[in-house]
């Protein structure tokens, strides 16, 4: 029996079996697999950051450091105290 080898395999070719291509890859991971990949972990990144800051907007530190820079937020987090509740 011949073993079959990679040019053994290419001399014949069936009309209607499959066409198989070259796909590049890194270590088994294609591109296609790659951009999927990283868009999805991109997505419950950016939902776990959301979450982390809404977790931590209580935190005066948080407000002032992170919360204050985001344009629109300062006004949500500026603390008025009347003239009266002041003891000081």
């Amino acid at each position: 029996m011949v073993s079959a080898t990679p040019f053994r395999r290419a001399e014949f070719k069936s009309a209607y079996g499959p066409k198989y291509q070259y796909q590049p890859n890194f270590n088994g991971w294609s591109g296609q697999t790659m951009f999927r990949t990283a868009f999805r972990l991109g997505l419950f990144g950016g939902a776990a950051a959301v979450g982390a800051i809404l977790f931590t907007s209580g935190i005066p530190r948080i407000q002032t450091d992170v919360l204050n820079k985001i344009p629109g937020m300062a006004q949500f987090y500026k603390k008025e105290i009347h003239p009266q509740d002041n003891p000081f």
